[in-house]
């Protein structure tokens, strides 16, 4: 069938992201950027996730529209829990049970929007068959790394061989702790399909595989890869964030703290909002950072079931009072990674995470928790951009010493924090070079626009 759009008609693009703020909004910043050439798109989610979202800039707002669908009830999933930031980890399951019951309504939906593709996360099996169904073309987004999709990916005939995993530039292998969470995927839980399942149900029923990276990043693997198991792969470039609105944050109480702080010394310290660490992990940290003695801000996301006084250490704050500061609300991510006083990012090393802490040439303290994280921290690691905080291999845990010290080696000790800084500043050039991955979207374009369904 032919698509129906000349080369110069702007597209109908429709967009369906996972519940997860980690994904809505790169999937958010993908509509604007769309939008910014000309095409419309329509951005499917939940009604209280949409109106959690910034603001569409003015100029694209009448090229993006917003397409709310209740999530239906399950039980066990609290009323008005839309967002995996909701809910704990514990409870993604009854997420997937939920957003599996918008299959129909997203069908209807389709059915009637007159769409040229459907770009869907990688757990949609359900709404990449109602494209499908409707003939529209649909486009699996990978938010991650190529160095995460590489396994399941085919390589390049002339370039099939490649170093060794582990050698010079090249990520280690996975610990064993990693490896044993990964089995998880093929478990079934409420909803009664694996995330593998999902991912390899929406995978055979998409056109094209979109992944967020580029081979300026990642030379080591993006140029290897052809295709996803005979699906054609699209880099999209890194979709660096913009960061526009920081003035609005001068008067957070974060960023007043940072402006009396010296110059490259504060280590930033987030770990995402979707899977925190248990009380114990959260008091080894702790103890790391004040042994460690660096200046530090803390982005704490507070724990389910858990008072304020057990979520810290006892005296903790009293100890660290005036070098270090404990936030566990909102606090504005891009203002601090861009103020002069932060000299380094512990992270858990998401790829949002991880594209923002680079954007400004931070080095990485990382302790990834699960998913793409590890794969990604092994990967900046390999660039010698930072270093992970010492695992056990086989449970995973980690203490205050190997905190303390890793905090050292990357953000207070200069011989050593010095290479790593300067091996930063040269992914930030990457990260920063805005007409790169501009161009990326212009050739993922190009295949959306040249693809006959």
């Amino acid at each position: 069938m032919d698509s129906g759009y000349s080369s110069s008609a702007g597209m109908h693009v429709v967009i369906c992201p996972w519940l997860a703020f980690g994904h809505l909004l790169p999937c958010l910043d993908l509509a604007q950027r769309l939008a910014s050439r000309g095409h419309r798109v329509s951005f499917v989610s939940t009604p209280r996730n949409i109106s959690r979202l910034p603001t569409v800039r003015p100029a694209l707002a009448p090229l993006v529209a917003f397409v709310a669908l209740p999530l239906p009830r399950v039980e066990g999933l609290p009323d008005g829990a839309e967002s995996t930031n909701d809910v704990p980890y514990n409870m993604f399951e009854f997420h997937r049970k939920a957003f599996d019951g918008l299959a129909a309504p997203f069908s209807e939906f389709l059915g009637t929007a007159c769409a040229d593709w459907v770009i869907v996360d990688v757990f949609h099996h359900w709404a990449a068959a109602a494209a499908v169904e409707h003939k529209v073309p649909c486009a699996m987004i990978f938010l991650a790394s190529a160095h995460n999709i590489a396994p399941m990916a085919d390589r390049r005939p002339e370039r099939a061989q490649s170093p060794a995993a582990g050698g010079q530039g090249r990520p280690a292998p996975a610990p064993t702790f990693e490896v044993a969470k990964e089995k998880l995927i093929h478990t079934k839980g409420s909803s009664g399909m694996s995330l593998a399942e999902r991912f390899s149900l929406t995978h055979s029923r998409c056109s094209l595989v979109a992944v967020r990276s580029c081979a300026e990043f990642e030379p080591e693997t993006a140029p290897l890869l052809s295709t996803i198991r005979g699906k054609p792969i699209a880099f999209l470039g890194l979709m660096p964030p913009s960061h526009e609105g920081r003035r609005e944050d001068s008067e957070d109480a974060t960023i007043r703290w940072l402006d009396a702080q010296p110059v490259k010394s504060v280590v930033y310290v987030a770990l995402g909002s979707e899977v925190p660490l248990s009380v114990e992990q959260v008091h080894e940290l702790a103890l790391g950072l004040e042994l460690a003695g660096t200046r530090f801000l803390w982005a704490l996301r507070k724990l389910s079931g858990v008072s304020d006084v057990e979520l810290l250490p006892a005296g903790f704050e009293e100890r660290t009072r005036g070098r270090g500061v404990v936030a566990t609300g909102w606090v504005p991510q891009m203002s601090i990674l861009a103020h002069a006083a932060v000299g380094a990012f512990l992270t858990h090393c998401g790829w949002n995470s991880t594209i923002e802490g680079l954007m400004f040439g931070h080095p990485l303290i990382m302790l990834p928790i699960f998913g793409d994280q590890g794969p990604n921290a092994r990967l900046i690691e390999a660039k010698n951009a930072g270093v992970q905080v010492p695992r056990n291999d086989g449970d995973g845990s980690f203490d205050r010493e190997g905190v303390a010290a890793v905090v050292r080696a990357v953000a207070m000790e200069e011989e050593s924090s010095s290479v790593f800084q300067a091996n930063a500043k040269k992914l930030q050039e990457i990260v920063a070079d805005t007409a790169c991955h501009e161009r990326y979207l212009d050739g993922f374009i190009q295949q959306l626009r040249s693809y006959r369904y």
